[in-house]
């Protein structure tokens, strides 16, 4: 994927971030005042980061992609797969949401991250001539894609499986053992987030992952930017 710092107009520095979180309390509010999202998933602390909740404005390549992302994969789980015009797409849509829901909670993750990690990676200038696309699922299963793809195809299947917006994030971190940018989708679930990675086909705690820096992560309504917390204060924030 393209450097993701591109699409990070600012982070808060962690003074900024230390003194707010002094402040906040003082003045009679919570980091929960600003977010229902951050309520619902306890101040996890993702990555072991501090985190600031903003506007979507600034990712215009994930807000041009929602509504679309949406009638697509309607599209593909509703299509009759006895009609010789739903296409292979829609049928294989179909069986993976079929089979997943014979499964629940980390079975029903783990078959969903492998069943997209079967396509190959990518690079958008293969595909589509740009260094930095984000594909809808259909486009995704058609042509496979990046880190990026990955996460958004899996993202939109969890969506139809009855999962909340507010227990899914599409992650952009920086792995500092590759150093490179990359994509992950984070799942939260019992006081925990758990990530579907195209790099592996288990999903593990994001505490296993102590390679990973976020910059930001989203969902259809919300961002969250991301700094980093001393490894000491880390230690501190997980239970």
């Amino acid at each position: 994927m393209a450097d993701p710092r591109r699409h990070v107009r600012r982070l808060i520095p962690l003074w900024a971030a230390a003194a707010l979180l002094f402040l906040l309390p003082a003045a009679g509010l919570t980091a929960e005042s600003f977010s229902p999202v951050l309520a619902a998933q306890k101040k996890l602390s993702l990555f072991g980061s501090v985190e600031f909740p903003g506007s979507l404005r600034a990712l215009k390549k994930w807000t041009g992609i929602i509504a679309k992302a949406r009638a697509q994969t309607d599209k593909l789980a509703t299509c009759d797969d006895q009609q010789a015009s739903c296409k292979a797409i829609a049928r294989s849509w179909q069986q993976m949401l079929g089979q997943a829901r014979t499964l629940k909670g980390p079975e029903q993750l783990n078959w969903v991250n492998r069943f997209f990690n079967r396509w190959p990676y990518r690079l958008d200038m293969e595909i589509y001539g740009v260094s930095d696309y984000w594909a809808t699922p259909e486009e995704f299963m058609r042509y496979s894609g990046d880190c990026e793809d990955y996460s958004i195809a899996k993202y939109f299947a969890l969506r139809q499986l009855g999962y909340p917006l507010e227990q899914l994030r599409i992650v952009v971190l920086h792995d500092s053992i590759r150093n490179i940018g990359h994509a992950v989708l984070a799942v939260y679930r019992e006081d925990d987030a758990y990530i579907l990675d195209n790099m592996s086909n288990q999903v593990l705690s994001h505490r296993r992952y102590q390679h990973y820096s976020p910059y930001y992560s989203l969902n259809e309504n919300n961002r969250w930017a991301h700094g980093q917390l001393p490894r000491s204060a880390q230690t501190m924030t997980q239970p």
